[in-house]
């Protein structure tokens, strides 16, 4: 007995040093922005670490769409994943606000919501079980299309693609009428090219980035919906290293995504004119027409509350934001 009480004793220094590689699943594809910054912090983490905790990026989405990696996630072959807020709705539902549909006209009501709104995020999320690190902005979504798209009715016309597995967009088109096509976000090109689909909803970075944008005529100028993506590292794997390493993670996670969140807002600012610049028309509603999207988009948000997907005071909270952000306060 004690000979194995001493070979144990002996074993602790290298259990303790053992190194710990966190496994990430990201869409982003290998060298955007995105992907090289996390490859950046990963070296980082390594060095401060010395080792014990170093990065592991599967970029391109090759480790499958989101509910193929949240399966993965849970038998341990992957660790976190870096996606869009409503890919953790399960563990938060209100990480969803921010997604509200024509809630924000412009950047400057976007900045005055996430200033206070990114923090309850984070913090939701990590009582959901998931280690965030800072949200990353994705710009706002406008539909892209072979065919002009002033009103909901030219919409309806469309053959309009959305994600699958999205709860959230799933309800939110029903409350405006329509009848998208549901594929995963890899499937979206071939089925441009076949016409499948002629029409999507995407940030024009996106739209740049996966050559969406080579399929289509036309970009709606009306933003329909903010988007933001962010890391989340699940708690359990998370807990595995050590509180002194665990603090150099989200030190150097929490310093690499402020920096990612800055340089992703300047390609998206710059992404909408990009579009224009590879052919696409600007499609302009009429104030009517954006009336009538407006009133859908209300229906929708309130769909989104009587399901639960959204919380009725978060949406308050963001409504009071906004409001005063109008009004100059």
């Amino acid at each position: 007995m004690l000979r194995l009480a001493t070979v144990l004793v002996a074993l602790l220094p290298l259990v303790a040093s053992a190194a710990t590689t966190l496994k990430i699943s990201t869409l982003y594809p290998d060298g955007t922005t995105i992907v090289t910054g996390l490859k950046n912090a990963g070296k980082e983490i390594a060095d401060k670490t010395e080792g014990r905790v170093k990065l592991k990026i599967y970029p391109g989405g090759v480790m499958g769409d989101d509910r193929a990696v949240e399966r993965k996630i849970r038998i341990g072959q992957l660790h976190g994943m870096i996606a869009q807020g409503g890919a953790f709705a399960s563990a938060y539902k209100d990480s969803q606000i921010l997604n509200v549909p024509l809630a924000f006209n412009n950047y400057d009501e976007v900045d005055a919501v996430r200033a206070e709104l990114d923090p309850v995020i984070e913090q939701g999320l990590e009582e959901g079980g998931w280690v965030s690190f800072g949200l990353v902005d994705g710009g706002f979504a406008y539909v892209m299309s072979e065919n002009p798209v002033k009103s909901l009715d030219d919409l309806r016309d469309q053959k309009l693609w959305l994600p699958a597995n999205d709860e959230a967009s799933a309800k939110a088109s029903k409350a405006f009428e329509l009848s998208p096509i549901m594929l995963n976000i890899g499937a979206v090109l071939t089925s441009l090219q076949t016409g499948a689909i002629n029409a999507f909803a995407a940030p024009p970075v996106a739209a740049l980035t996966l050559q969406w944008y080579s399929r289509v005529n036309y970009v709606t100028d009306m933003p329909l919906l903010y988007t933001f993506g962010l890391l989340g590292i699940h708690e359990k794997y998370f807990k595995r290293i050590s509180p002194e390493d665990q603090k150099v993670v989200r030190d150097v996670l929490g310093a690499t995504f402020d920096t990612l969140d800055t340089e992703s807002r300047k390609e998206n600012l710059s992404a909408f004119q990009a579009v224009q610049q590879q052919g696409l028309e600007v499609v302009q509603p009429t104030e009517d027409q954006r009336a009538e999207w407006k009133d859908y988009a209300d229906r929708a948000t309130a769909e989104l509350v009587e399901e639960g997907e959204v919380s009725q005071d978060m949406l308050d909270r963001l409504n009071g934001i906004l409001a005063k952000q109008r009004a100059g306060q």
